[in-house]
């Protein structure tokens, strides 16, 4: 089994049990770490995603892929955490979880623009941008990633 047939195989079997509790699957990423390897399964919700729910949902996942061959006989530790505080915005729930953060868009023609989102749906996003609101459509943005705000300025930022 290649790397790409086992990463579906640990999404198909992984979805359902995760959406049972009520979240999403956003990436896995399997590496080796020494004599065994470590599955890192990043999940979100529109409510956030809470220590409890991680802590239910690790036994649940970790149940159903040792019921299964899909991690063959390699010891791994299962890790299940939420998105990074710089998350990239690849999906129209991501932007809609996004609501009110700071975002930097890459353009696919044009530069960078740094600006809050206001709205988004399934086509795309507004930002407020230097105090103007500015819609982009998702097929005009290259990549888009979430700031990180130590000090929120409504005024300065835009």
């Amino acid at each position: 089994m290649g790397a790409q047939e086992r990463d579906e195989r640990i999404v198909e079997l992984l979805e359902p049990v995760l959406a049972q509790a009520g979240l999403d699957l956003e990436e896995i990423e399997l590496t080796p770490a020494g004599k065994r390897r470590i599955l890192r399964v990043t999940v979100d919700s529109d409510e956030g995603v809470g220590l409890d729910a991680i802590g239910e949902v690790s036994q649940e996942a970790s149940t159903a892929l040792d019921a299964s061959d899909v991690m063959g006989k390699t010891p791994y530790v299962l890790e299940i955490t939420s998105p990074g505080a710089e998350r990239s915005l690849t999906q129209p729930r991501h932007w809609r979880r996004s609501r009110g953060r700071m975002v930097k868009v890459h353009l696919t023609e044009g530069g960078p623009v740094t600006g809050r989102v206001v709205d988004s749906d399934e086509q795309g996003a507004t930002l407020k941008v230097k105090g103007q609101p500015r819609t982009y459509a998702y097929a005009d943005i290259a990549k888009a990633k979430v700031q990180v705000e130590f000090r929120r300025d409504d005024d300065a930022a835009g």
